[in-house]
């Protein structure tokens, strides 16, 4: 091993970030007098000597441009090559072209297959023999389980307790053993690490790994591909994986291609490990995009984010279920909460993108039915589709009817009523009246508080 390896603490990530890059991309690395253009967060320089470059040169001659074009050799028959959707209506709404990589039409539904079946695909024989053992919040997952199966390999995969039973039931339906445990993502990893190290399976980790970033980089050839005018990629990360394998990918290739990240505001890892310029791990992480609630990036991922990623912002929980919200009802597409986070950070306007043609990468769609229906709610609130109106009352014959015709009046329509006269805050003769409604947009609403307020009563909150 060569000196600089141990003696620089980031030249284990050029030697890696070598074995990534095309040879006329290899060679521009510190060291090799032609230093990387700046496109992301940005790195210090390295030195290293003419003895050292020698041993560096050796992997610089693999054309590993072709270890992309590999991977998608082995993808073929196995990943849905996805088109891309234009979205008219939410680029009307952003003022931006907005087109879909719907990734969430994948076998599995989602990007994870292709990282995980390049992984395998790339084992020999005897490896697989061992067996293949991962952890998962859902969707590497169940790419490892239909890799290892299509393999002939036996699969075991440590999933958070938390995962939604969707997810579960799906990777079992592909023939892989689960173990749930630990509460989040990076407490199943360290067990899934254990297994491998116990049992000498072969662990295929999730992001943080050279063939698996290469399987997830197919994306970005094919956007390439289906749009070479495009100006920005929008991908939502959690352990980096994703977005490590597009920006590499696309900034090879296409350099002045803005490649942004988004994070749930709940588990922002990478996001303030690449602005705050330090690699670390969040003590909690909190967020019903279960596929992207990581509390540690991953050690290579996040340096190819700093040399490659323009931007990583964070999105709030409502941002994200009005964006599921409006892929459903706009598009027909079901994503889920990482899915949907590119659309979010688009939709609030979150980027500088403004009149740029952008495509969001909508990676998966494996949502349970019930954080569904909730986000579905939370979406129709955030939207002002939906309101929760509560009316301080007497509790007097005709007080409802009068509610009612104002409401009527407005155009609105009241979808349940509940009459409370138990609140002991409350007078004997008053009541609670718990209205919700269906309603236009946020203007309707509050014609329908100011209306109420007009004749008199009194609104005491309105709650989401």
């Amino acid at each position: 091993m060569p000196e600089w390896l141990i003696t620089e603490p980031l030249g284990h990530f050029y030697y890696l970030l070598a074995m990534l890059l095309p040879f006329r991309q290899a060679a521009r690395l510190p060291g090799t007098h032609m230093p990387i253009p700046h496109v992301g967060f940005g790195r210090r320089a390295l030195t290293i000597t003419s003895m050292e470059q020698n041993e560096v040169l050796k992997a610089l001659r693999r054309d590993h441009a072709a270890e992309l074009k590999l991977a998608a050799e082995r993808l073929k028959g196995t990943a849905r090559h996805t088109e891309i959707i234009p979205s008219p209506v939410l680029s009307e709404m952003t003022g931006h072209e907005i087109l879909l990589k719907p990734e969430n039409l994948q076998v599995t539904g989602s990007f994870k297959i292709r990282g995980a079946y390049n992984k395998i695909a790339s084992l020999t024989d005897e490896q697989l023999a061992h067996g293949i053992v991962t952890a998962s919040a859902g969707n590497h997952a169940q790419g490892v389980a239909y890799a290892a199966r299509e393999r002939g390999a036996k699969a075991t995969i440590c999933m958070p307790q938390i995962t939604p039973p969707l997810k579960v039931d799906a990777t079992k339906a592909y023939g892989a053993d689960v173990v749930l445990c630990g509460e989040v993502f990076d407490e199943s990893a360290a067990h899934a690490a254990e297994l491998a190290d116990k049992e000498g399976m072969i662990y295929v980790p999730p992001f943080d790994d050279y063939e698996v970033i290469c399987g997830q980089g197919t994306i970005g050839l094919e956007i390439l591909d289906q749009l070479p005018d495009l100006d920005a990629v929008i991908v939502p990360v959690g352990g980096g994986g994703l977005i490590s394998g597009v920006a590499f990918a696309i900034k090879s290739l296409r350099p002045e291609v803005k490649v942004y990240g988004v994070q749930a505001e709940g588990a922002p890892s990478m996001y303030r490990s690449l602005h705050e310029h330090k690699y670390q791990t969040l003590k909690n992480v909190a967020t019903f995009a279960d596929g992207i609630q990581v509390k540690t990036p991953g050690e290579l991922t996040y340096q190819l984010c700093e040399e490659y990623v323009d931007d990583i912002v964070t999105v709030s929980e409502d941002e994200t279920a009005a964006a599921i919200l409006s892929l459903m009802e706009n598009q027909k597409l079901v994503a889920e909460g990482a899915g949907a986070v590119p659309v979010a950070a688009a939709l609030f306007h979150k980027l500088p993108i403004e009149g740029k043609k952008v495509v969001c990468l909508i990676s998966g769609g494996n949502i349970d039915v019930n954080i569904l229906n909730r986000v579905i709610t939370r979406g129709l609130v955030m939207s002002g589709r939906k309101a929760n109106l509560t009316i301080a009352l007497e509790d007097k014959p005709g007080q409802l009817e009068r509610v009612a015709a104002i409401v009527s009046r407005c155009g609105s329509n009241v979808v349940s009523v509940l009459h409370d006269g138990s609140d002991p805050n409350m007078p004997i003769s008053s009541c609670f009246l718990k209205l919700v409604l269906e309603t236009r947009d946020h203007a309707q609403i509050e014609q329908i508080r100011q209306e109420l307020t007009k004749e008199g009563f009194q609104l005491v909150a309105e709650r989401v």
